[in-house]
């Protein structure tokens, strides 16, 4: 049996559709079969929310009067980039306070805008003939913005490796604090809610795909940076409308002696079209494989120390050369099973429609390590 976007999208717009979370799409098909779940399910709704660094917001002041062609600026202390335009400006989610320092970064500046904090903005310009003003500083809101639009070049990591430390040494880094002598693992995402886990070959998710960012409608635009599906670590390129995101699914944070991120939902609503694509959406956590790799050695490929899965890590404990070692999530659980029921309310009380991809994610990426020292030597 077969289905198409249409037919999933008519049964949507009669109120008819079968729509159910990537957690109960797991129990249907260990019980029925994949066959039997493509039958009765239309949509399978997927959740994840966890640090993704590599986000941020173009946002578009305004003119002055006089005009300025701003050079540098700050945003509560956190300086912002200028792509080129007079008064356009990025917020990178990892960028730091220039007082505060790693406590109050990019990801927080993101967070008190769409939660319509003021925020101050000091501006120095260029001072052209056209753009006569050299500064500015004012106060605004995100309301006062013409657009405040998140573009993220690498969200929703398809799954990732676990973090482990064998030196004598307490590290810090951007999987969090790390013990000496095995003394803890750490890992990151929903596991068997994780969106790309659900579709691990990319035949429902692509270019145009409608999705849920940050609390509001959303859209994946290519694949993210680093996008590697040869080892199972596909990524995201997204956007969406900053103002219409909560501050529930968009949250600063710092990692101690590391630096500021932000933490953001994703979820993506997957059309059950064949038995194949129901088959993927019954993924469990004990089928999705981690590496726990050993932070404690200083190269780019770090020994892998263990293979498990995410079942294995949520059980609280590991075995690693004979000893008992905690683990702990740096993701939530508990919001990545919000956000899929939320999709599955938009779906289903809201009436959000379905979005074909305009063109598939790349089955091939490239991650390679950078070229160092002007040679051809690759460290």
């Amino acid at each position: 049996m077969t289905k198409t976007y249409s037919e999933i999208n008519e049964k949507i717009k009669r109120g008819k559709a079968a729509v159910i979370t990537a957690d109960e799409m797991t129990s249907i098909v260990k019980e029925k079969g994949a066959t039997v779940a493509a039958e009765e399910v239309d949509v399978v709704t997927t959740g994840t929310f966890g640090c993704m660094c590599s986000s941020g917001v173009f946002i578009n002041l305004g003119h002055t009067d006089p005009p300025i062609k701003i050079r540098r600026a700050w945003l509560n202390d956190v300086e912002v980039s200028n792509p080129g335009a007079a008064v356009d400006l990025y917020i990178g989610a990892p960028q730091v306070s220039a007082s505060k320092g790693i406590e109050y970064g990019g990801g927080h500046l993101i967070e008190d805008l769409v939660s319509n904090k003021p925020i101050k903005l000091r501006a120095e310009g260029s001072g052209t003939d056209c753009y006569p003003r050299e500064s500015i500083e004012t106060t605004l809101t995100l309301k006062d913005l013409n657009q405040a639009i998140m573009v993220n070049p690498r969200n929703g990591y398809q799954r990732y490796h676990a973090a482990t430390n064998s030196s004598d040494l307490l590290l810090y880094t951007y999987m969090g604090m790390l013990l000496p002598q095995f003394g803890n693992v750490t890992y990151a995402g929903a596991g068997g809610l994780n969106p790309l886990s659900n579709d691990p070959f990319y035949q429902t998710i692509g270019i145009g795909t409608r999705i849920f960012l940050g609390g509001g409608p959303g859209y994946i635009i290519g694949e993210g940076t680093q996008h590697d599906p040869a080892n199972g670590m596909g990524t995201l390129m997204v956007r969406g409308d900053l103002k219409k995101m909560s501050p529930k699914y968009l949250r600063g944070a710092t990692f101690p002696r590391y630096g500021s991120t932000l933490y953001i939902g994703v979820g993506i609503p997957i059309p059950i079209l064949n038995a194949g694509i129901a088959r993927s959406t019954g993924v469990s956590d004990a089928e999705i494989p981690i590496d726990v790799l050993d932070y404690g050695v200083k190269r780019r490929d770090r020994p892998i120390v263990k293979s498990t899965n995410y079942e294995e890590l949520r059980e609280g404990t590991i075995g690693i050369q004979g000893k008992e070692v905690k683990t702990g999530c740096l993701s939530s659980l508990k919001i990545a099973r919000e956000i899929a029921q939320e999709l599955k309310r938009w779906i289903e009380e809201e009436g959000l429609l379905l979005t074909e991809p305009v063109e598939p994610l790349p089955k091939k990426g490239n991650f390679e390590p950078m070229r160092m020292g002007g040679t051809d030597e690759k460290i």
